[in-house]
């Protein structure tokens, strides 16, 4: 699932570019699932396991940014696929709206 798909893009300087993407926020649900990472652990080896895709890396890694009234780590780095080993991070059970709200506010 490529979530660029949906994207515009615009030219800048004769070069196609995409336009700036938004990321929706990740609802808390009963059914997501919390694991503390292990040793090379990724975002993209996460989703693989747990979505059966691993381009929906991003979904984990958006859901874990800090939410204020939880313990999940403030200061987990999204620009990278590697997580710190020790952390408690969610995993969110339903991705499809995740996906569903990209799209709609991306287009």
């Amino acid at each position: 699932m490529n979530r660029y798909q949906n994207i515009p893009k615009t030219k800048i300087n004769g070069n196609l570019v995409y336009k700036t993407s938004y990321y929706p926020e990740v609802p808390l649900s009963s059914n997501d699932i919390y694991v503390y990472t292990t040793q090379g652990d990724r975002f993209d080896v996460l989703a693989q396991q747990y979505y059966g895709d691993s381009s929906l890396w991003w979904v984990i890694s958006i859901a874990n940014t800090a939410v204020a009234g939880t313990d999940l780590p403030s200061d987990l780095p999204q620009n990278t696929l590697v997580i710190p080993e020790g952390l408690q991070i969610r995993i969110p059970a339903n991705y499809s709206t995740v996906v569903n709200a990209f799209n709609a506010i991306n287009s």
